[in-house]
């Protein structure tokens, strides 16, 4: 999602280049980003399925899942990832590659330790999986989009941003509203799910070609550093659109136990 993870040396603009030949460096510098990407998504996935191990016994929250998930503590998981978030995007230009990597999986085992409630008998283990392959696919397809197309995306950031600041703006209607008449409302989460997934679609083609212009962009630097950082940020991009095409999916599609 651009609003956090623009390259931090990155210049403004984002012409895109067409009839350039893809270089050894670029080939190099998109495999970082998948890499780190991926590293991350598997770190989230080890952290939740690992807390939910020492949180649930036979359908059970244990002493530690009761303080952690049936506590006030709970509000401080779940908005911790957003406060790494916020310092990510408020030091971004500050921040050295060793911080930025390593602020980068403390924001993914946070997550994990959010997101481990799916696992609190939400959703069976086999709609989990199966949404996640799904998702896995239809990230990589999107990516690999918007990585080739000669089409320029540039001039989608403004609409799927203002897409994503109106659906978390339902998000939270419909958990006041919930809170209000203590009754779900599967039509709206439905909806909102629905746009949600469309959006992220969106920023996973958008953000894939943003970090290919990246690059081309810190070549003038010539800065190993500039290019290591913005290679972290660009993971992080593309993380969070994973996270959310899997979590709004997982959200359409799950099994309930």
């Amino acid at each position: 999602m651009s609003q956090y993870n623009q390259a931090p040396y990155a210049q403004p603009g984002m012409a895109t280049r067409t009839g350039v030949a893809v270089d050894q460096g670029l080939r190099s510098y998109m495999l970082g980003v998948y890499n780190y990407m991926t590293l991350g998504v598997a770190l989230t996935g080890v952290v939740a399925y690992g807390m939910f191990m020492l949180a649930m016994q036979n359908g059970k929250l244990t002493p530690l899942g009761a303080m952690l998930y049936g506590s006030p503590v709970k509000w401080v998981i779940m908005l911790a990832p957003l406060a790494v978030i916020i310092y990510m995007g408020v030091r971004s230009n500050r921040m050295s590659a060793a911080t930025a990597q390593f602020t980068f999986w403390l924001y993914a085992a946070l997550v994990g330790l959010s997101v481990a409630t799916i696992f609190f008998g939400r959703f069976d283990m086999n709609s989990i999986a199966r949404t996640f392959f799904i998702s896995a696919a239809a990230f990589a397809g999107l990516s690999a989009w918007g990585y080739m197309t000669k089409r320029d995306l540039s001039g989608w950031g403004t609409f799927l941003v203002m897409g994503l600041i109106g659906v978390i703006i339902a998000s939270i209607v419909h958990i006041v509203l919930m809170a209000i008449y203590s009754t779900p409302f599967p039509a709206l989460s439905f909806a909102i799910s629905c746009i949600a997934l469309l959006i992220f679609a969106g920023f996973t083609a958008y953000d894939t070609q943003r970090i290919k212009e990246d690059y081309y962009e810190l070549q003038a630097y010539g800065d190993g550093e500039a290019v290591a950082k913005s290679s972290i940020f660009g993971a992080l991009a593309l993380y969070q659109d994973f996270l959310g095409i899997f979590m709004n999916l997982l959200n359409l599609t799950g099994s309930n136990e």
